[in-house]
């Protein structure tokens, strides 16, 4: 996985609560066995019309939220089924961050393990990300080691983060390249076993 240490990237405004995973990945396309590919089912029932034209009044289809690399979302963000297609999907599309009040917990540690920071900030805060980004392009940094996030105007936000996820995407790690650390006493037990 590709590390993330600082990331700055345009903000992509979802007001909306209770955001299914199905929502964010329809179970139609859950045929492909490979992890890329989703991006372009992303949000499929919101972002396109029954024509398959762009749905001109969906928030992420907006000119401000072009090339968005930060989602900022509302509460409960990734609820309804456990589906790993969800963070494939969103980081397949190039969210790289995900800032929310709250969101399912199955879908917040499948974040981690996919290589997308999701971030738990307080109800104030998200609003005021919202309200700055909702009608112009609007680029926040996100700063994983000082577990702070900036505009580089007025705004700053601390979050906090559990030190075991916080490490494994500083250096880009998913639980196999954990495990790799290891590699050496791994082989020198299986050495010894077999002697």
């Amino acid at each position: 996985m590709e590390p993330i240490t600082k990331h700055k990237g345009n903000t992509g405004i979802l007001p909306r609560v209770n955001v299914d995973t199905d929502q964010i990945i329809p179970k139609q396309f859950l045929k492909r066995v490979e992890r890329t590919g989703f991006g372009q089912f992303l949000f499929f029932d919101w972002r396109f019309l029954a024509n398959g034209k762009d749905n001109p009044d969906f928030e992420l289809n907006q000119p401000q939220a072009k090339d968005a690399t930060i989602l900022i979302a509302d509460h409960n963000f990734g609820c309804g089924s456990s589906r790993e297609h969800a963070p494939w999907a969103l980081q397949d599309y190039g969210f790289r961050v995900i800032i929310a009040p709250s969101f399912a917990d199955i879908f917040y540690n499948n974040c981690f393990k996919n290589g997308i920071l999701p971030i738990r900030l307080d109800e104030e805060n998200v609003y005021k990300l919202m309200e700055n980004g909702k009608d112009d392009i609007y680029e926040v940094t996100v700063d994983l080691e000082s577990q702070t996030i900036t505009d580089g105007n007025e705004f700053k936000a601390s979050f906090d983060i559990d030190p075991y996820w916080k490490e494994m995407l500083l250096k880009g790690w998913d639980e196999i390249s954990l495990t790799l650390q290891y590699e050496d006493k791994i082989s020198q037990y299986e050495e010894k076993m077999n002697a």
